[in-house]
């Protein structure tokens, strides 16, 4: 949950803020509830919601800057045998893990608790910018287009592939609707926003940093995210490094080399991280080092494994799903020096002015309809969709944005 208070000027003052002020103090779910193999609960119990924006020591012990004591290989001390792992507390102050730890345990994802937890936090206030818009109560100023238009987040793994997996929700919402639907990609989250705002889409999916860009820019009402077949929601933040680099063992050891962010708008990419690092590690981005953005998390993977960056934050199942994509990749070539807590995916949404029985008909093939079992939910790893309210299930997203004197406009985007 978050304190409201005011901005901040300056990196200095940014610190300041978050350890004295309080007022990115969620509440950390040091191993989440559930979620694949994992046990559930915190490490202290603790069932809040919150990406982890709260003081819990340095996240980086001071053993992390040692050369291994003359141990013999690994010479990270820090990495940890993956048979060691606990779900519900990793131990990332001790411990460094291959990838493959992660992905043995799935901890990829949160849990559908996690998203509960999201759902239920006390939140007075919108944390930053403007709320979904209204119906308009003129009823001339409705839309009720034919075709419905689909517009997608940019595609990382090839946008004909993606087509073809998503057609059958979009055969279902011309049934529940009685539209064509019409899918339309896009090269950047600008362009999703873009197509929105202009009104020549009228559903979205959108990524879970652009989508408050896409409220307050593109006139989007979030109102569903998706639910995995095994009952698991959203993703992590992973702070990555190639497996080989014995000498980056925490945020901390960043400072020394080629550090890849992914997008300026891209929450799990750069808005956490920025947040996040200087939270736990005292490690600001962009003054602290030097942040190249790669374009996107397939391109910070690729390029982390290959050595054109050495280190770098990066979405937890875009990097999963990078390495079942790619014949020459795998979980062994990464290490993780620290992980978040889950975020929220990015919700789909609908434009705010569109005829409210398209909008009934769209939610019914949303969160009316069961995908479980099927090609679809096995290929997109969405089984079931929920409803979701904007102001409390990305609350976390909006603070992070606050806390980094995110204003929403296109540029920024």
């Amino acid at each position: 949950m978050v304190e409201d208070t005011d901005g901040r000027s300056g990196p200095s003052s940014r610190r300041k803020f978050i350890i004295a002020g309080g007022a990115l103090g969620l509440a950390g779910l040091a191993g989440c509830t559930g979620g694949g193999g994992g046990s559930s609960g915190s490490s202290d119990g603790s069932e809040e919601a919150g990406a982890g924006l709260e003081s819990s020591g340095d996240g980086g012990s001071e053993e992390s800057s040692g050369d291994g004591g003359g141990s013999e290989e690994p010479s990270d001390p820090l990495l940890t045998d993956d048979s060691e792992f606990e779900y519900a507390n990793p131990n990332w102050e001790e411990n460094n893990y291959l990838l493959t730890a992660i992905a043995e345990n799935d901890y990829f994802q949160g849990s559908k608790t996690d998203l509960d937890n999201m759902k239920n936090q006390d939140v007075d206030e919108l944390a930053h910018g403007e709320p979904p818009r209204e119906l308009p109560e003129d009823e001339s100023d409705w839309v009720d287009p034919d075709p419905l238009v689909f517009v997608d987040k940019p595609g990382e793994s090839g946008q004909a592939e993606f087509q073809e997996t998503i057609q059958p929700m979009l055969d279902r919402i011309a049934e529940t609707t009685g539209r064509d639907v019409e899918w339309q990609p896009v090269d950047s989250n600008a362009a999703t926003v873009e197509a929105l705002r202009a009104g020549r889409a009228h559903i979205g999916d959108v990524s879970t940093g652009t989508t408050a860009f896409a409220v307050n820019l593109g006139g989007a009402v979030p109102f569903a995210d998706p639910i995995s077949p095994t009952g698991q929601f959203g993703y992590r933040l992973l702070a990555i490094t190639r497996a080989d680099m014995d000498e980056i063992q925490s945020v901390k050891d960043f400072l020394e080399y080629d550090v890849a962010h992914t997008e300026p708008a891209s929450n799990s990419g750069n808005q956490a991280p920025s947040a996040l690092f200087d939270q736990f590690f005292d490690v600001t981005p962009g003054e602290d080092y030097e942040v190249e953005f790669s374009g996107g998390h397939d391109q910070s993977g690729r390029g982390i494994a290959v050595g054109d960056y050495d280190c770098g934050p990066i979405c937890s199942t875009c990097l999963d799903d990078l390495i079942q994509a790619t014949d020459d990749m795998s979980y062994d070539d990464f290490k993780v020096v620290w992980a978040s807590n889950p975020f929220p995916p990015g919700p789909i949404v609908h434009r705010y002015n569109l005829h409210p029985d398209l909008v009934e008909g769209i939610k019914e093939a949303y969160i009316g309809t069961d995908w479980t079992g099927t090609t679809y939910a096995e290929e997109t790893g969405e089984a079931e969709y929920v409803p979701i309210d904007y102001k409390t299930v990305f609350n976390d997203i909006m603070v992070i944005q606050r806390y980094n004197g995110v204003e929403y406009e296109s540029g920024s985007l």
